[in-house]
């Protein structure tokens, strides 16, 4: 739920729709979010290419959404579903070739992970409540300690994304 492609569909997303941060065929350019899989300290990346007129309210709704998922708005038991069936339909295929094979070798190996890992994957998966993803948001998602990375037009943004006071500004210059 917190890691891939579809991650906030339906929420995020049309948080992003509502200020306009779409673009002529009402898609968000991309809004992603993943969870690196690390042995140590798990960074979790939320992304979003807006137009440039748009990059204060898109910052704003990043915001708002990242505060509401360890607060007053968790994944639903909805969003929960739909991600546990995505996950368990995924295994079936996820090994058809010799690097697929590597990679989940390799996930095992690096995480100190059990010989059944993926023997068992699936029914963790199933198991898991709207608790266990209040409890992962709240450990992986500090809304106060975020590092933003902004991109874009320095002249057009940097006013309204100062305004926003999302912490200390660093600029750098591209080379």
């Amino acid at each position: 739920m917190f890691g891939g492609s579809e991650n906030f569909k339906g929420r995020y997303i049309d948080a992003m729709e509502k200020v306009g941060a779409t673009d002529m065929n009402g898609t968000t350019n991309g809004a992603r979010s993943i969870l690196l899989a690390t042995t140590a300290q798990r960074p979790f990346i939320g992304f979003a290419p807006v137009q440039t007129d748009k990059t204060k309210e898109s910052l704003e709704e990043m915001r708002k959404e990242f505060n509401e998922v360890v607060g007053a708005r968790p994944p639903s038991q909805e969003e929960l579903d739909k991600a546990k069936v995505r996950k368990v339909l995924q295994l079936p295929g996820s090994r058809e070739t010799q690097n697929a094979v590597g990679n989940s070798m390799r996930i095992i190996l690096q995480g100190g992970l059990p010989d059944d890992y993926w023997d068992t994957y699936a029914a963790k998966v199933k198991a898991l409540t709207t608790g266990d993803l209040k409890d992962a948001a709240r450990t992986l998602i500090d809304p106060d300690h975020l590092i933003w990375v902004i991109v874009g037009d320095r002249a057009k943004i940097e006013k309204s994304v100062r305004e926003l006071n999302l912490g200390e500004v660093r600029i750098i210059q591209a080379q």
